[in-house]
């Protein structure tokens, strides 16, 4: 029997790593970065085109390669960050497998420029799938400079399977974010298409947490820190009132590296127990510093799931540190004492006299029935002798007779059917009383033959929102309403690029958003029936909405701006509805497509049988 077994080349090898290293363009960032922050650099500039499908190039100005460490830097397990095997619990850099280059080169077309400081010229080398195509001397600056082209080349089925160049842009932007909070002593650079995304310089933690996510949120952050044996954590925590239910900036590092731990999470969570709303969260950055010998990072290729030995230690010190910045930095007003050019309040002495308290007076013996009140006079006015000259020319008028009008003729009985297709609705198909009853504001409740119906009206009324809405997007209908004062929103830039992507089924609902550049956008107009609604809250939720789904094209889009505009315009409970306006909207839910379920797919009616209420009182 012949033998069957045997090596495969370096360039499968590679390319079958590479499907667990460089899982998207995002991966590329990730890991040129990380070698850029090990490589001491201290400005670090990326660039990218079409969310990294054409390019990315990252350019740092860190200690660079000699002509061999170059050729040698895109092997397989070649790294200059260990030595053995004991090497992986002193971990002080951000790689240490030396996959990362090999398996860049395995599906891309790569181009790298480097020079280190004691060389007067550089090293140009060029690879295309694992193989050197091109390697000679060039004149550049200090440092690297990474170009990588045509990603997955080589590989159809992958390059097949990215998303939208918008989705792919907010993983690359999520990638970036997860470094640049790590490192505020070094400035980045992002530029998408030759647009200039982030300009962050260096500065204090809390200043690079501000650039990157905006202004908005330097008020809502509680400084948090503890040093102890077992670890040093610092970071910031946001206040209840930041609460939120999508997409909460929530990030942990440790050693410098970002990774997810559900288990730490609840202990935030924990923390704030009882101070937020069920089901919302806080945003929190929270970084530890613990001895590498007690945390394992080889346990995922993305490296983001490290192993803890002292985790629920740790768990105790996170949850006390968090509950102590919130108990220090809690907002209580506090007390002014300058009381310069302020009223001056007398202080109470208990040992000080007093002036005794004013005295009735009044005669016990005084009874008003006693002697009759006097009555008032009233003038005498003689009546005028002439007084019918003051009536003449005035010719009297027919008397109109009102007539009360004849009662109505009995209605007939209303079918409940949905006039989208003209079918009868089993759960509905009734006769419904044309009087209603509206229970604590929020139920309304009318008789029909088989019992009493039940119809939520929020729900109600935002299933008849959200058919509008995807109506008024499908043909462009939406009626804007000018805003007197236009209202200045100010987004980070992984939202804005989500808003840039809706920005069409936006505009065809009736907003009218115009672009400021630098994350700021001005609302000049809004869709008409949204008044009382914030417009800024409502943005918002809608690009969480998007971007917690990772996905929104056509219908996805529709559907998510169509849900939050309908959720946040629908009737509130507790709004007291008067019977026509009851009447007006059971009408208008009946001619919705699905009178049943809400959008979310909540229940909108349901019939309490007439036998069940007999059974009642049985």
């Amino acid at each position: 029997m012949s033998d069957v077994i045997q090596l495969l080349p370096d360039s499968v090898a590679n390319q079958i790593a590479a499907g667990e290293v460089i899982q998207r363009p995002a991966s590329v960032i990730k890991e040129l970065v990380e070698n850029s922050v090990d490589a001491d650099a201290t400005t670090i500039n990326v660039l990218v085109v079409d969310a990294g499908r054409t390019s990315i190039q990252v350019i740092d100005n860190g200690k660079g390669m000699s002509e061999t460490d170059a050729r040698l830097s895109f092997e397989r397990h070649a790294t200059s960050k260990i030595r053995n095997a004991s090497d992986l619990f002193e971990l002080h850099t951000m790689g240490f497998r030396g996959e990362a280059l090999a398996s860049i080169a395995a599906v891309a077309q790569v181009e790298l420029k480097t020079r280190t400081a004691t060389d007067d010229i550089g090293t140009q080398i060029s690879l295309a799938g694992s193989k050197i195509t091109a390697q000679e001397p060039v004149s550049c600056p200090v440092g690297s400079n990474f170009m990588v082209e045509n990603l997955f080349f080589n590989v159809p089925a992958r390059r097949k399977f990215l998303k939208s160049n918008s989705t792919e842009l907010n993983n690359i932007l999520s990638a970036f974010e997860r470094i640049v909070l790590v490192y505020p002593n070094i400035n980045f650079t992002f530029h998408s298409n030759g647009v200039e995304m982030f300009n962050l310089k260096k500065g204090s933690l809390r200043q690079r947490i501000v650039d990157v996510f905006g202004k908005r949120l330097n008020h809502d952050l509680l400084p948090v820190g503890v040093e102890t044996s077992v670890c040093k954590l610092k970071g910031f925590v946001g206040k209840p009132e930041s609460a939120r239910k999508k997409t909460p900036h929530q990030y942990f590092f440790v050693n410098g590296r970002y990774m997810k731990h559900p288990y730490f999470h609840k202990a935030v969570l924990a923390a704030f127990e009882r101070l937020i709303p069920l089901g919302e969260q806080v945003p929190y950055f929270i970084y530890f510093d613990v001895n590498p010998e007690d945390i394992d990072v080889n346990i995922h290729p993305t490296k983001t799931e490290i192993k803890f030995e002292n985790e629920q230690t740790i768990w105790q010190i996170l949850m006390a540190a968090v509950k102590d910045s919130i108990g220090r930095f809690n907002d209580v007003p506090s007390i002014d004492f300058d009381t310069e050019g302020k009223p001056d309040i007398p202080v109470f002495d208990a040992s000080a006299s007093f002036s005794e308290a004013p005295k009735v007076e009044f005669n016990p013996s005084y009874n008003p029935f006693n002697e009759p009140a006097p009555r008032p006079s009233v003038p005498k006015t003689a009546s005028p002798d002439s007084w019918e000259s003051l009536y003449a020319g005035v010719q009297s008028a027919p008397v109109e007779q009102t007539f009360m009008p004849e009662e109505p003729a009995a209605e007939e009985p209303t079918i409940f059917t949905s006039k989208a297709s003209d079918t009868a609705i089993p759960e509905v198909a009734e006769e419904k009383s044309p009087a209603h009853y509206q229970y604590k504001g929020k139920y309304i409740l009318t008789a029909v033959k088989s019992g009493l119906m039940f119809i939520d009206q929020f729900r109600a009324h935002e299933r008849v929102l959200y058919e509008r809405y995807l109506a008024q997007m499908s043909g462009h209908t939406g009626v804007s309403q000018k805003m007197l004062f236009p209202e200045l929103l100010q987004f980070s830039p992984n939202e804005a690029t989500t808003l840039e992507q809706m920005m069409e089924q936006l505009h065809g609902l009736g907003f009218e958003i115009t672009s400021l550049g630098s994350g700021s956008y001005s609302v000049n107009g809004v869709p008409a029936g949204l008044e009382g609604v914030n417009i800024s809250i409502l943005l918002k939720n809608i690009i969480d909405d998007s971007a917690d789904g990772n996905r929104a094209v056509g219908a996805d889009i529709h559907h998510k701006i169509a849900l939050q505009m309908a959720k946040s315009a629908a009737i509130p409970y507790g709004q007291v509805l008067s019977n026509a306006e009851m009447e007006n909207l059971v009408n208008e839910l009946l001619a919705c497509s699905n009178v049943n379920y809400a959008p979310d797919g909540k229940l909108i009616i349901s019939i309490m049988k007439q036998q069940d209420i007999d059974h009642l009182f049985a």
